[in-house]
């Protein structure tokens, strides 16, 4: 079952899997464009602010309510109010509508349109998954696609691009270590730059990402 259950999360974070993660830079590349993140070292401190601080840290205690709920639909509307900009709440509604869509379909199992945290906790509840290796295949996933993002817009070699992975693994293990135990009381944003990058996004005259 432990096996059954790592593949369908595998599965389900997978860039294969059809939320259209990779259309999405999370106000990336308006940073890059302003030279706020220009090479793998600026990229891994700006990575590190959001997980910690930001999206990342937020997004875990989305996760964590959604799979301890009975029903999600509070938590979702939390996660939506929460989010900083319009496009922030785009990227979290798109991909969270459209994992609902293609889970609900090939499982079998209908689940709400929610946003994307919120989602894959529920999911993750309904068909009897691990908490902790959900918790910690999201983070990974979520800094993953900010990594390919920052490999097509510094440009960053791919051998840099999965080295800085590598070392930013450890720390989806211990937000996750942390937002296990937490509760959305525990929410707190303070990645500013980030906050900000997205808003500023929305008005970015050439662009490859929609957000």
């Amino acid at each position: 079952m432990q096996n059954e259950a790592i593949l369908t999360l595998v599965q389900w974070l997978s860039p294969a899997y059809p939320v259209g993660a990779f259309a999405y830079s999370h106000g990336l590349e308006w940073a890059v464009e302003a030279q706020d993140v220009h090479n793998g070292e600026t990229l891994s401190a700006w990575l590190r602010n959001v997980l910690c601080h930001g999206a990342g840290w937020c997004d875990a205690l989305f996760l964590v309510a959604a799979f301890r709920a009975d029903d999600p639909t509070a938590v979702d509307a939390t996660a939506r109010a929460f989010a900083p900009s319009v496009e922030r709440l785009k990227e979290t509604t798109l991909q969270g509508a459209a994992f609902a869509r293609t889970t609900g379909t090939v499982w079998a199992k209908p689940l709400p349109a929610l946003t994307y945290p919120v989602a894959l906790g529920h999911g993750a509840r309904c068909h009897d998954l691990p908490l902790d290796l959900t918790l910690q295949m999201y983070l990974q996933a979520f800094m993953s696609n900010l990594v390919a993002a920052g490999m097509r817009l510094i440009p960053l070699g791919q051998t840099e691009g999965q080295a800085l992975i590598r070392s930013l693994t450890p720390l989806c293990g211990a937000i996750a270590a942390d937002a296990i135990d937490g509760t959305l009381d525990d929410l707190s944003s303070t990645a500013f730059m980030s906050d900000i990058s997205s808003m500023k996004h929305e008005q970015q005259y050439s662009r490859i990402f929609r957000t």
